[in-house]
């Protein structure tokens, strides 16, 4: 296990003569605790898979420091960072039993067959594949050869970090989510730093213990489920957590007071803060109500989701969607809405500004 500590990494993959830098990774500055459970969450291309291999080795950063337990890896090869990876696609050998392929990685290391008996005996029943030791690889399906790889990842006990990079792809739909609580129950038995990369926030909040949110090659915030969805760092991260996400809507700051729709809101805004730049509430739709006089609207959708209904009404160019019991009444007639003021949060150019106590 290790503590993985980042210092000022930057990366850029080469770019055709005359054209100018793109950095895939911007400046980020993190320290990760020895035996998290972290997953990389953010939708495709903003840099997830290469933080991931910058961690492994598999790339060498254009500029900064990568540490293990304050040990420089920067330029240590995949071989010399004790580093396990699982894949997207199952990576397995089909000739071999289910068996040998779980103890490859013990072999090839030279471990004492009594140990990797043992080693692999513990991590099968962990998976569910005792029954299937003395089978084929080449007979199973995706998602047992998949589990094989995840196997592959966590037999070894002497790795610094496990990395899994969309793992879950090729699970069958009724399985994934048997695997992922899997994997974190594994996680609480081994303690071994796991990184996942995922696109699905499900997989990565139901996961991890701190979700890196990452958005145009930068990390924007790092914090657990609870704190994701409570206090959005960035409206990113407001509108990719949560389903349906953070309502972001324009507003006005007068005098300290925030205005949206002509309505002044009980929201509270640092009387220090610089209001210059793009000024921009941010609410769940879980904090939005039907009020007798509140923020006119028209409805415009309702979509019954069983146990709750999502309501999308609008408000002048501005589009509001709000979650609703199942139980409560839609108004027919001149609907208006209320946000929860306590649940209010002023961003100015996508960032939070941070009200202090």
């Amino acid at each position: 296990m290790a503590q993985i500590e980042f210092k000022n990494l930057r990366h850029a993959y080469p770019q055709p003569p005359g054209q100018p830098v793109e950095y895939a990774l911007k400046e980020i500055d993190q320290v990760w605790d020895d035996g998290g459970a972290y997953a990389l969450l953010g939708p495709s291309g903003c840099g997830k898979t290469t933080l991931l291999n910058t961690i492994s080795g598999l790339i060498n950063p254009s500029e900064g420091r990568v540490f293990f337990d304050a040990e420089d890896v920067t330029g240590l090869p995949t071989t010399e960072r004790r580093i396990a990876q699982v894949f997207q696609f199952p990576v397995v050998y089909d000739t071999m039993t289910v068996f040998d392929n779980l103890a490859f990685p013990l072999r090839n290391r030279g471990v004492e067959e009594s140990r990797v008996r043992q080693r692999v005996t513990e991590i099968a029943s962990m998976l569910d594949l005792n029954d299937q030791l003395q089978q084929r690889a080449s007979g199973l399906t995706a998602d047992g050869k998949q589990k094989i790889s995840l196997g592959r990842g966590l037999v070894r006990s002497d790795v610094n970090a496990i990395l899994f990079d969309e793992p879950l792809t090729v699970i069958d739909p009724h399985l994934k989510w048997q695997l992922r609580s899997k994997l974190k129950e594994l996680h609480q038995q081994i303690g071994v730093t796991m990184i996942y990369v995922t696109h699905d926030q499900v997989e990565a909040l139901t996961f991890a213990d701190k979700v890196v949110v990452m958005f145009d090659g930068g990390v924007v915030q790092v914090g657990t489920p609870v704190e994701l969805f409570n206090a959005p760092k960035h409206t990113f991260v407001g509108y990719f957590i949560g389903s349906p996400g953070m309502n972001v809507l324009p507003c006005k700051v007068d005098n300290g007071k925030v205005v949206f729709a002509n309505s002044l809101l009980s929201a509270r805004c640092p009387t220090n803060a610089d209001l210059s730049g793009k000024l921009e509430i941010g609410v769940r739709p879980e904090f939005v109500d039907f009020v007798d006089g509140g923020i006119p609207v028209e409805i415009e959708k309702v979509e019954d989701l069983g146990r709750y209904q999502v309501v999308t009404v609008r408000h002048e160019d501005s589009q509001i969607k709000m979650v609703v019991g199942e139980e409560q009444t839609i108004p027919s007639e001149s609907p208006g809405i209320r946000f929860d003021p306590q649940n209010i949060r002023v961003y100015r150019d996508d960032w939070l500004l941070e009200v202090v106590s």
